[in-house]
Parts: structure tokens; C-alpha cells; sequence
């Protein structure tokens, strides 16, 4: 219970220390990039299940198959099975950690769904800034 009331008063500092354990396998010769890659991934599926767990596996489903969603679900998860393909199939470091990328950037426009007119507001932002 301690650790809980330190992460959500601000206190826990070892968020930095994973941050960086996880910017130092990038530089591992040969394989770090396909580990953090594949670390990454999971990480990724563990925030899913953790949200499954909240809302019922069957509620969490459904609200990522909605029409509002079902377009950034399914690119998350076409990323995710993408870029362990690219770690351990393909073996294409720099494909794995292009993957990455749009698995971020896919798992932010899918938690935005869950936002009221928050994807319309990064929308407008974004096109004003190319104005």
C-alpha cells in the first residue's frame, strides 16, 4: 500500500530507473534493439491486460472493437505482432524499433478514442502547426 500512495503522490523515483534500463538494451551489440523491442511489446500487452483486468476482458473487447476505435486497435495490434515478427522472425533490428514507433504512436491515438473530442483537438492542433 505504501508503494501505491508513493506512485500516485509523485514520490517513486523508479520510473527514471526503468527508463533507463530500458535506454541502455538499445545499446547492446547485436541484439539490444530487438530486446528492447520485444520488451517494449510486451509492456505494451501488459497495459492492455491491465486495462482488461479494470473493465471485464468481454467489456474491454468490445469498447476496442466500437467504430470510434476498431481502426486504432487494429493498428496497435498489427504493430505489436509486427514487430516481434521483425525481432525474432525477420530479424530486422531497425524495422523492430520503426515498429516500436508506430506502436506508440498507434497506442496514443487508441487512448485518445477514450477522450472525449481529444483526437479532434490533437487534429486541429497538428494542422495548425503545418499552417
Amino acid at each position: 500500500m505504501d508503494k501505491l500512495k508513493k506512485v500516485l503522490s509523485g514520490q517513486d523515483n523508479n520510473d527514471d530507473l526503468n527508463v533507463l534500463q530500458g535506454s541502455c538494451l538499445l545499446w547492446l551489440p547485436h541484439s539490444g534493439l530487438a530486446v528492447f523491442a520485444v520488451l517494449y511489446t510486451f509492456g505494451n500487452i501488459a497495459s492492455l491486460a491491465s486495462t482488461m483486468f479494470l473493465m471485464g476482458p468481454l467489456n474491454q473487447l468490445k469498447r476496442m472493437c466500437e467504430k470510434t476505435r476498431v481502426l486504432a486497435t487494429v493498428i496497435m495490434l498489427v504493430c505489436l505482432v509486427l514487430t516481434l515478427c521483425a525481432a525474432f522472425w525477420w530479424k530486422k533490428n531497425g524495422i523492430a524499433l520503426l515498429f516500436c514507433v508506430l506502436q506508440f504512436l498507434a497506442f496514443a491515438w487508441y487512448g485518445l478514442s477514450y477522450i472525449p473530442f481529444a483526437r479532434d483537438a490533437v487534429i486541429k492542433l497538428f494542422s495548425a502547426c503545418l499552417k
